[in-house]
């Protein structure tokens, strides 16, 4: 049995339903995989004191689970006033529309073809809803779109797909970019030191007590498996399958088709560094 402490972001344990902080609760979606992990963390966010909430990705387009979001919420004493997109793959949007029928709430989100109502998101706004403060962190680099939402009174940062609560996430190449995220981990960790962020409340998987030491895993992972897939490519693996299949070996088969996305990243990172010849 492993000690969670010891673990990279020292996980807090099960995923379950129920409150993570003093104003965020988790509905844990019916969605496990190999993929989703749990399944998909469809977050409400309130003040403690307050009757409106804001949902963070509804999640997929599974019925009972909105209406147990819903439920949740008003179970708190409160209405769902606003909901939020993290970025835009169907475990976390594809319910967003029917949500917002079921709600009467519009949905915000960096991609417009995502939205439901005259507004969108962008770096530097900051969302205020009965007293709750979330302030808006572009994170691209796992799609173009993502975001994370930044509660200071938590001391928490909501990740999406960004960070997860368990292993690490992919770079979806083509729309994901590694050089972005990057970038975008540099940010969360800027979090960490600058903004004193200790949790990470993420879209899929436990919470991570340890905010500074999650991000600082994954900078560290990514460092290595760029390492690795250079050192492939030099020795001749010169296909994404058969780097995924040289460096990525100890990795379940079933993840291999989204490893091959994020080595395409890697692949295209590298080539644009000038780290390894351009191909014909």
């Amino acid at each position: 049995m492993s000690d969670a402490a010891a673990l990279p972001g020292q996980p807090r344990g099960a995923v379950v339903s129920g409150p993570a902080t003093a104003r965020a609760v988790n509905v844990l979606a019916p969605n496990a995989s190999a993929m989703t992990l749990d399944g998909t963390n469809t977050w409400i966010v309130a003040e403690p004191d307050s009757e409106l909430a804001v949902v963070i990705d509804p999640g997929p387009l599974d019925d009972a689970h909105l209406r147990n979001v819903i439920a949740m919420a008003e179970k708190a004493g409160k209405r769902v006033a606003l909901t939020l997109l993290t970025h835009g793959h169907p475990d976390h949007a594809e319910g967003a529309g029917r949500f917002a029928e079921l709600t009467g709430t519009k949905v915000r989100a960096l991609d417009s073809a995502l939205r439901l109502g005259d507004e969108g998101l962008a770096a530097g706004d900051v969302i205020r809803t009965g007293g709750l403060e979330l302030r808006v962190v572009p994170t691209p680099g796992h799609t173009s779109d993502s975001l994370c939402f930044h509660l200071p009174a938590d001391r928490a940062v909501l990740t999406g797909d960004t960070i997860l609560g368990r292993g690490t996430t992919m770079v979806a190449h083509p729309d994901g970019r590694l050089g972005d995220y990057l970038d975008s981990l540099r940010r969360l960790r800027s979090l960490t030191v600058d903004d004193g962020v200790h949790l990470v409340l993420p879209g899929h998987g436990p919470v991570l007590e340890d905010a500074q030491g999650a991000v600082e895993f994954y900078l560290a992972h990514r460092a290595h498996r760029l390492a690795q897939v250079e050192t492939a490519v030099e020795n001749g693996h010169h296909t994404a399958a058969d780097v995924v299949a040289h460096v990525y070996a100890d990795v379940d088969r079933s993840l291999w088709g989204a490893a091959e996305l994020s080595v395409r990243a890697q692949i295209e990172y590298l080539r644009e560094h000038g780290l390894i010849p351009e191909t014909g």
